[in-house]
């Protein structure tokens, strides 16, 4: 046995070094080995060595993590005796052949883009019937997958990981994986599921279902009902995953959990389930891990509670028989609607809290003067943290420390997987912090403090890094000197002065997940190395002074929700591939740079975007007819219902963009999820306004101004009765605005001044031969009522009236330009309340 894994991915310290160069040929003198571990180490894209398919007694080979490349050899083949192979995350594999004594396979990560590289199809029962294990998941570019036909010859397989893979173009895919007589663990995290293939999965053949132990399908989409259903039918369930499910805003946990009994871990986080927690939970008498965080949840604690809780809507006091749960190690109830007094009978018995968090509700601590549990620490001093080894959370955050950091405190011990302290006014420079002690997939926040200096280097095995709203200044070198994969998924160093080109060095930083670097000083061009971020979902490059074309390599993120390229110097056409390439796209934001071209048609295969701005660019042509195919404008109820998450196992990130929301710039956050804005305006757009764009109903904002639009306002402009603003000034419309206009209940009717004009009428303004209420200029039929009747003839009505010598021509003006003076006057009076309330309503919206 050889084991040379390194533990740099883990403990990235200067005493913990990897392994680099090429794999050495003396590894020949080992005859006997049977069991060779090279894992977490950096081979820097050498190619696969020869020689190891002369070790012929091996059984046991992990090179995962090693960034080897290129084609296996052929000599793998002779490898006969082997039984488990990993090569996780060895970039670009081209070839895997399939050995007779495998048991277990792991291919995860590894830039495979078909399976006939694995050879399933040429399998027969004698080569691939002992496999027990495969992992294929975050292979993103695997999308030619034959039918799954390849999984009938895995008659022994009892575990199959294909989370990260897209099956939504496999047809009939749940009936092959029923026909795996073994499988009893199933992961199929974010594959683009719909409600139908979930439903075919479980309720087909009930009893492939009731075998399983372990099921994830978290990230996927699905309705009410398949979620009520799973908890009737997976009865045999040891581990439930679902997290995150599209579709489940609105849904209640289910009752029906006597089915259940055999369940030990259910987590339904990220969800926004409503209603209570079910007193059939008190039947779940194997379950230790509960997660219901990030939901809509409501009513009382009763006598239950778990240990994740927290941002929900729970009322009352908490339990005090939670002082008997002796084993429990997080207590997490922040962030609810808590009320009454906590005693330290609820935590005397709590021997083995570690995370213990409570804010954000009304609760009374009151506690005897000498009662100190073993878990409280002082936090109005910051002195003890000097002499503590064994917390494993640090959160300070918001509490009015005004500091620079001393040296000792950088010291943290081994196990620490959360340090927040955003929202202080900390300063001084950091420390180069890469040496620094942290547990794997650690989260640090130092957000909103007063730190400056440069952006110094941290641990490799960070997850989430937020500097945001802070000094910093300087480059972002210190993500180039990283020459190992890390675990970052998260990065946000928005609202900061570093300036200089963002490098070309973002291929180690492949699992992240959001990337934040808006409003900072950043120049050049996007590098095309971006494009390795496969898994990124949020990408805010916004208000910097980024040239160049938006790379073709950014096709490759598929992943992508928003994209938020607004104020930079951006030139170039707007690439059709976002259409074609982003499907999951939501927010597309590319307003104020120096784009030109026409409106790409592919935008309107984008099903899910919700904000599409585009605005203060020089695009040119027409608004396309097929604009109305951006359905989830027209939907009710959308994907996501007040918010707009990215979101992975781990953790969720909540988004946020900028708009010009009637002419002035505001930040959306928590009600992102309602904002469904198109805004065209100041661009060089030609051709009538496609009627097509009234079936997106949903529409709360459309902006189609400062350009040069002509023809006729469409009378179904009144089917977008959701609409809150309207702004078509500045064109060459035409005729007269039509009466449903008068349909569109939500729109602003403020006036701007002393003139007789409206929120409205400004929204018309500088189209000369528009015409009509409520712009001051009356259409012709207006002002003369009378002169044309059915027939045609103008003088007969003229005849009739001309013995009436008081009823005159300038009567009729004077009465009409009275009765305008007078309605508007009225009006006037009467909706200045109406703004103010309008505007508070607003604040209380995205508050």
């Amino acid at each position: 046995m050889l084991d040379l894994q390194s533990d740099y991915w883990r403990y990235p310290e200067p005493a913990t070094k990897y392994l680099e160069g090429e794999i050495s040929s003396s590894l020949l003198g080992l005859q006997h080995l049977t069991y060779l571990d090279l894992s977490c180490n950096n081979f820097s894209g050498k190619p696969f060595p020869n020689f190891i398919g002369s070790l012929t007694r091996l059984q046991y080979l992990n090179l995962s993590y090693t960034n080897l490349a290129r084609a296996i050899p052929q000599q793998f083949g002779n490898l006969s005796r082997l039984i488990s192979l990993d090569l996780s995350w060895t970039y670009d594999l081209t070839e895997v052949m399939m050995l007779p004594s495998l048991i277990h396979l792991s291919l995860r990560g590894c830039g495979l883009s078909t399976l006939t590289t694995l050879q399933f199809l040429s399998f027969n029962a004698s080569t691939s019937s002992q496999l027990l294990f495969l992992d294929l998941s975050e292979n993103y570019d695997l999308m030619e997958v034959h039918n799954l036909d390849w999984l009938i010859h895995l008659l022994s397989l009892t575990h199959l990981d294909m989370s990260w893979v897209n099956l939504s173009q496999v047809v009939n895919w749940p009936n092959k994986v029923m026909m795996l007589p073994s499988l009893t663990h199933l992961s199929l995290s974010d594959c683009s599921l719909s409600t139908l293939m979930t439903s075919q999965l479980l309720s087909i053949n009930a009893s492939f279902s009731s075998q399983l132990l372990f099921l994830d399908l978290s990230e996927n989409s699905f309705t009410c009902s398949t979620f009520h259903w799973l908890f009737n039918s997976t009865t045999s369930l040891v581990d439930l995953h679902l997290t995150y499910i599209n579709g489940l805003h609105e849904c209640s946990i289910p009752d029906a959990f006597g089915g259940l009994n055999s369940l030990r871990t259910l987590d339904l986080a990220g969800n926004m389930l409503v209603g209570g927690i079910p007193r059939s939970f008190w039947n779940l008498c194997s379950l230790d891990s509960l997660y219901l965080s990030s939901n809509d949840l409501s009513g009382n604690l009763y006598e239950f509670i778990s240990n994740a809780l927290g941002n929900n809507r729970f009322t009352g006091p908490l339990p005090e028989s939670i002082g008997n749960l002796s084993n429990l190690k997080i207590l997490d109830v922040a962030n609810n609607y808590l009320t009454g007094v906590v005693y330290e009978a609820h935590f005397s018995n709590l021997n083995k809290l570690k995370t213990l968090s409570l804010g954000l509700n009304s609760l009374i601590l009151r506690f005897g003067y000498n009662w100190v549990p073993p878990f409280q620490l002082d936090l109005s001093q910051i002195k003890w943290l000097q002499s503590q080894k064994n917390y494993t959370v640090l959160d300070i955050s918001d509490a009015g420390i005004s500091d620079i950091i001393p040296a000792w405190f950088w010291d943290f011990p081994l196990r620490l997987n959360y340090l927040a302290m955003y929202n202080n006014q900390l300063h001084g420079n950091l420390p180069d912090l890469s040496s620094s002690r942290l547990d794997e997939f650690a989260k640090i926040d130092l957000s909103a403090n007063l730190f400056d200096g440069s952006i110094p280097h941290f641990p490799s095995n960070v997850s989430s890094l937020d500097l945001s709203n802070n000094r910093f200044s300087g480059s972002l070198s210190f993500l180039c000197e990283l020459n190992t994969p890390t675990l970052l998924e998260s990065l946000n160093i928005s609202n900061n002065t570093p300036s200089g080109e963002l490098l070309d060095c973002w291929t180690y930083i492949r699992d992240l997940v959001v990337l934040n670097l808006a409003n900072n000083n950043f120049y050049g061009k996007i590098p095309d190395s971006m494009g390795s971020l496969v898994s990124v979902q949020l990408l805010h490059l916004s208000n910097n002074g980024l040239v160049g074309k938006i790379p073709a390599s950014l096709k490759k993120c598929s992943k992508l929700i928003t994209i938020d390229l607004r104020a930079n110097n951006l030139s170039g056409t707007i690439p059709p591939w976002i259409g074609d390439s982003l499907p999951k796209l939501v927010i597309l934001n590319l307003r104020s740079n120096q784009l030109y071209g026409s409106f790409p048609l592919s935008l309107c295969h984008l099903s899910y975007i919700q904000i599409l701005d585009i605005s203060s660019n020089k695009i040119k042509g027409t608004i396309p007819e097929c604009i109305s195919n951006l359905t989830a404008m027209s939907r009710t109820m959308d994907t996501i219902s007040s918010a707009i998450y990215a979101s992975n196992r781990r953790y969720s990130y909540i988004d946020h963009t900028s708009l010009v929301w009637k002419g002035r710039e505001f930040e959306f956050k928590h009600s992102l999820g309602l904002v469904k804005v198109i805004d065209l305006s100041n661009n060089k757009l030609h051709g009538e306004i496609p009627e097509g764009i009234t079936n997106l109903t949903e529409l709360i904002a459309l902006n189609l101004s400062r350009n040069n639009l002509s023809g006729l306002i469409t009378p179904k402009i009144g089917l977008l009765r959701n609409l809150q603003f309207l702004d078509l000034s500045r064109n060459q419309l035409y005729g007269e605005i039509p009466m449903s206009i008068s349909n569109l209940s939500f729109l602003s009717k403020i006036p701007t001044g002393t003139q007789i004009q409206s929120f409205d009428a400004f929204a018309f303004l500088e189209n000369p031969k528009l015409c009509g209420s409520p712009l001051p200029n009356k259409c012709l039929d207006d002002l003369h009522p009378s002169y044309i009747n059915t027939h045609g003839d103008k003088n007969q009505n003229v005849q009739e009236n001309d013995d009436d010598r008081f009823i005159t021509k300038g009567f009729y003006v004077a009465a009409t330009l009275g009765f305008i003076g007078g309605f508007w006057g009225v009006c006037f009076i009467s909706v200045l309340n109406i703004r103010s309330k309008m505007q508070d309503y607003y604040k209380f919206i995205d508050s």
